[in-house]
C-alpha cells in the first residue's frame, strides 16, 4: 500500500466504535454521494436489476425524487452541485477548456462558493473524496488554486482530472499531493474508505462538531473496470440483451409506481441493433456484467460509510443524498474495430519496450499506456472488458437500457440525458410515515447548496473580499422531504453542448443541438417524450423561448460558442461566417486562439512546422481541437508524433527514431486527395507517409502553442506541456 494511505487509513480508523460519544448538534451532519455515468434505472430502487441493497436500504426508509434533474455531463454537473449556480455561472459551461468567454473557463471563478466555503463558516468540518474536475489545471507541479482544499475542504482524497483507469487513475491526490496508487487498489473501494475513514476520524476528534461530505463516485464511468469477484456475480446476467432488459425494468418500474403506465416505453434507439442482430452478443454481454459489477461496487462503499455512521452514533442526524451526475453514457469509448481484431493504446512501441511503472511513478494518461506490470492496455471488439489492462465504454444500446424509460443520454437534455435518482435519507429529519415514498416535484443540481445552507443555518455570502458572489440559483428541497412545496419561483433552465431547455410546471421546452428545433412536451401527460405538441402550442412556446433566452443571457450563455450561432438557421455556410480566413499562421510559444480565430480546417490540407529544441521531455508541441475533431503534433516516449481525429476516430502518424537532441524542424502535412499522402518529417528527411482522411469539421475547441488543454487530441494525459524550447510554429492551409 503507498506510504501516504497508509498513513490516513491508520489515523481515521484507530478508534473503536464504543468510544464515540453521539453527535450533540441539531444541525444535521451532511453526505452527498453522486454516481458518474449512471443511468435512471441502474438501481433496483429504480427499477433496476443490479444488486444494490444499500440504496435500497436508505431508500426504503426515506424520500425518492422521481424528477430529480443534472446537468447532463460530468464536469458542468460538478459545478452547479458545489456551487449552487448554473453550471455557466460558475464558469463551468462545457468541459475543462478555456474558450475565453467568461461562462465557458473551464474553471470555478471567484464570483461563486462552494458548499464546502459555505458551511465551514457556519462550524462544520469538510470533506471530500472522489473526483473533483472543475478545473482545468490538473498537473501536480501546477496552479492549484482551484483544487478541494483551496475551495473549502479541510480533508481531499481523489482525482482532480474526470477520468481514468479505476486500477490506476490519474492525478490522484491526497490533500494537495498526487501519488501513486500502491498495492490492490480499485478506486470506487479507495473512494468509500476514505469517506468511511473521514467519519471515523471526526466521531474520534470532533463528535459535537456537525461535518459536510462530498463523496463523488467515478463509477460506473468507463473504462469497464471492475474486481473478478463482482463481475462473477452477473455471470449471463444479459444474456437477454438490451431489449430483455430495457422490457423488465419498464414492467419494474410501472409496478412499483415510479412511472405512470400511460408513459409509453420510448422506442429503441435508431442507432441501436434488436438484440436478436446484434453482433459479439458475449462481448456486449460482457460489458454489461463489468458495468453492473461497477455499480454493485459502489453500493457496497456505500454500505461502508453508512457502518462508519452507525458505528460513530451519527447515523441517525445525518442527510444522505445520492444522485447521478447524467444520463448513461452511449460514447463508444475502445469499441471501434472489426470483430476478433484488438489495438493498444500505446501505438509507437514494440512489446519489450513496454515495462512496469516504478511503484513512486504517477499515472498522467486517462488511457493509460501500460498497467503498473507493464501489460500493454487493449482496446477493441476482441478484448473482455474487466481487467486493469482492458478501456471499454458500454456503449449507445446499453446506455438505451440504462436510461429506462427515456430518449437520448449523456449530452443531450431529453429526458435520458438529464434525469437522475435523488434518495434522501435522515432519521430525524424525515418522518417515517415518509419512508418509502415517491416526491414528484421537479428539482435540480442547484437547489443542493441551497439545502444545504438551509439546514445548517449557514449564511451565503454576497462577496468575498471585496468580490460579488453570484445569487443562488436553486431553493431548498429540505420542505419536500415531508411532502411539502418548495415554492419554486424560477423554471429550471439547461444548455449544453447547444441543447436547450426549460421545465417550467409541467411544460418542458426542448432542443436538440445548436440548430435543433424547439419541441413541446406535457411531462405529465408525456415524459417519455413522444408527442411533440409545439405545434400546437405555438404561444406557451414562445414564452418559454423567452423564458430560456433571458436566462441565457443572465446566466451566461451567451455568448455563444455552438455553431451556428443562436438564432440563425442552420445553413451550410453559416458557420462559417465569421472564422478565420486567414491562410498562414505564425504563432509563438504559449500561443492560444480560441475556436473561432484558430486554422479553418475543415476539409482542408495544411503544413504544420515547428522549430524545437529537444531536450528529451515528452509533450505537445501545438495542437487544435479535441477529442471529437482535431490535430495534435507532439512527442511521445521520445518520438515525434502526428496524430489526426475526426468524428473521434483517432490516426497517428508516427516517426520510427526517437528524436535526436538539439536543435530540430519538424514538418507535418494533411493532405487531402484520394492518391494523397500525408506525412512526418523530421530535419526536412526520414519521412513517415499515409493517407489521412480531411478533418470533416472545424473543431469548436481552440489552438494551443505548447500543450492541449481541454479535449485532448492525442493519447497523452492532462499534464501535457512541453518541456523543451519552442521557436516560431507555422501553419500553412492550402484548399478552398
Amino acid at each position: 500500500m503507498n506510504s501516504l494511505l497508509k498513513i490516513f487509513l491508520t489515523m481515521a480508523l484507530i478508534a473503536p466504535s464504543h468510544s464515540v460519544k453521539a453527535a450533540k448538534s441539531p444541525r444535521p451532519n451532511i453526505i452527498i454521494m453522486m454516481a458518474d455515468d449512471m443511468g435512471y434505472s441502474d438501481i433496483s430502487p429504480y427499477g433496476g436489476e443490479i444488486n444494490t441493497p444499500n440504496l435500497a436500504g436508505l431508500a426504503e426508509n426515506g424520500v425518492r425524487f422521481t424528477q430529480f434533474y443534472n446537468t447532463a455531463r460530468c464536469c458542468p454537473t460538478r459545478a452547479a452541485l458545489i456551487t449552487g449556480l448554473y453550471p455557466h455561472q460558475a464558469g463551468v459551461g462545457h468541459m475543462m477548456d478555456d474558450r475565453g468567454i467568461d461562462g465557458y473557463r473551464g474553471n470555478l471563478n471567484n464570483q461563486c462558493r462552494t458548499i464546502a466555503e459555505v458551511l465551514k463558516p457556519a462550524g462544520y468540518a469538510t470533506y471530500m473524496s472522489g473526483k473533483w474536475h472543475v478545473t482545468r489545471h490538473v498537473a501536480p507541479e501546477g496552479p492549484k488554486f482551484n483544487w478541494p482544499r483551496q475551495r473549502g475542504f479541510d480533508r481531499f482524497f481523489g482525482t482532480i482530472h474526470g477520468a481514468g483507469s479505476f486500477f490506476d487513475p490519474n492525478s490522484l491526490t491526497l490533500e494537495n499531493t498526487q501519488i501513486p496508487p500502491g498495492d490492490n487498489f480499485y478506486y470506487t473501494d479507495a473512494i468509500s474508505d476514505h469517506a468511511a475513514g473521514y467519519i471515523r476520524e471526526h466521531g474520534v476528534k470532533n463528535p459535537d462538531q456537525p461535518f459536510f461530505i462530498y463523496v463523488a463516485f467515478t463509477a460506473p464511468h468507463w473504462p469497464m473496470h471492475a474486481r473478478p469477484e463482482d463481475i462473477a456475480k452477473y455471470k449471463s446476467k444479459y444474456d437477454a440483451g438490451w431489449d430483455g432488459v430495457r422490457a423488465a425494468r419498464y414492467e419494474r418500474m410501472v409496478k412499483m409506481g415510479l412511472i405512470k403506465k400511460d408513459w409509453p416505453l420510448s422506442p429503441r434507439d435508431s442507432k441501436s441493433p434488436a438484440w436478436k442482430e446484434a453482433p459479439d452478443k458475449e462481448w456486449e454481454s460482457r460489458l454489461m456484467e463489468v458495468y453492473a459489477a461497477m455499480v454493485d461496487s459502489l453500493d457496497q462503499g456505500v454500505g461502508r460509510i453508512v457502518k462508519a455512521l452507525k458505528d460513530t452514533k451519527q447515523f441517525d442526524n445525518t442527510l444522505i443524498l445520492f444522485l447521478a451526475d447524467n444520463g448513461g453514457c452511449a460514447e463508444g469509448m475502445g469499441r471501434g474495430g472489426k470483430a476478433g481484431e484488438h489495438k493498444v493504446t500505446y501505438r509507437d512501441s514494440q512489446p519489450e519496450e513496454i515495462k512496469p511503472m516504478r511503484p513512486d511513478e504517477l499515472q498522467s494518461d486517462m488511457i493509460p499506456r501500460r498497467t503498473r506490470d507493464g501489460k500493454p492496455v487493449r482496446q477493441g471488439r476482441s478484448v473482455m472488458a474487466g481487467p486493469s489492462d482492458t478501456y471499454l465504454g458500454y456503449g449507445l444500446s446499453w446506455a438505451n437500457a440504462s436510461n429506462t424509460p427515456f430518449r437520448e443520454y449523456k449530452h443531450w437534455v431529453h429526458e435520458g440525458g438529464i434525469s437522475s435518482p435523488l434518495i434522501a435519507h435522515w432519521p430525524k429529519g424525515i418522518s417515517p410515515k415518509r419512508n418509502g415514498q415517491f416526491e414528484g416535484q421537479p428539482a435540480h443540481l442547484i437547489d443542493l447548496m441551497a439545502t444545504c445552507v438551509d439546514l445548517a443555518g449557514a449564511k451565503y455570502p454576497a462577496a468575498v473580499k471585496g468580490v460579488k458572489i453570484t445569487p443562488l440559483e436553486g431553493v431548498s428541497i429540505a420542505p419536500a422531504f415531508n411532502g411539502k412545496s418548495v415554492n419554486r419561483p424560477n423554471p429550471i433552465f439547461w444548455e449544453h453542448e447547444g441543447n436547450r431547455a426549460v421545465r417550467d410546471g409541467k411544460w418542458k421546452l426542448v432542443a436538440k443541438g445548436s440548430a435543433g428545433a424547439w419541441e413541446l412536451y406535457d411531462i405529465d401527460a408525456d415524459r417519455t417524450e413522444l408527442n411533440n405538441i409545439a405545434a400546437k402550442q405555438p404561444d406557451k412556446v414562445k414564452a418559454m423561448v423567452s423564458q430560456w433566452e433571458t436566462y441565457a443571457k443572465r446566466a451566461n450563455v451567451l455568448p455563444w460558442i455552438w455553431k451556428p450561432a443562436y438564432g440563425e438557421k442552420a445553413e451550410p455556410g453559416a458557420a462559417k461566417k465569421k472564422r478565420n480566413k486567414k491562410k498562414r499562421f505564425e504563432l509563438k510559444p504559449g500561443a492560444s486562439l480560441d475556436g473561432d480565430n484558430s486554422p479553418d480546417i475543415a476539409g482542408k490540407s495544411f503544413t504544420v512546422t515547428a522549430e524545437i529544441l529537444n531536450t528529451g521531455k515528452d509533450g505537445v508541441i501545438v495542437a487544435q481541437g479535441g477529442s471529437s475533431l482535431g490535430w495534435s503534433l507532439f512527442i511521445r516516449a521520445g518520438k515525434p508524433i502526428f496524430a489526426v481525429r475526426d468524428r473521434g476516430k483517432l490516426t497517428e502518424l508516427v516517426h520510427d527514431k526517437p528524436l535526436p537532441f538539439g536543435r530540430i524542424m519538424l514538418t507535418a502535412r494533411l493532405q487531402v486527395g484520394a492518391d494523397s499522402k500525408s506525412l512526418l518529417a523530421v530535419a526536412g528527411k526520414q519521412s513517415v507517409t499515409t493517407n489521412l482522411k480531411p478533418i470533416s469539421s472545424h473543431p469548436i475547441d481552440g489552438l494551443q502553442v505548447g500543450r492541449d488543454d481541454g479535449g485532448l487530441v492525442g493519447i497523452y494525459g492532462a499534464a501535457n506541456k512541453f518541456d523543451g524550447e519552442i521557436g516560431k510554429v507555422t501553419i500553412q492551409i492550402s484548399g478552398d
